[in-house]
């Protein structure tokens, strides 16, 4: 499949059905990180329940540790 993530066309396996799975291939599933689809905000309890489409947008933000 096919996304556009941060403005990027990148193609994703076909086991990443939803946000979740697409955070944990990334291995952001265990940093906080707020997720928009196609111009909306998920909120994080429905990370496991939305799907993800070919060609839809993600916008991903995560939080960077350092000094």
């Amino acid at each position: 499949m096919e996304l556009i993530i941060n403005g990027e066309s990148i193609h994703v396996p076909d086991e990443v059905k939803t946000v979740s799975d697409l955070l944990a291939h990334f291995q952001l599933n265990n940093k906080i990180a707020i997720v928009e689809v196609n111009l909306t905000i998920i909120p994080k309890q429905q990370y496991e329940t939305t799907t993800l489409c070919n060609g839809d947008k993600v916008e991903i933000v995560h939080f960077v540790g350092g000094g």
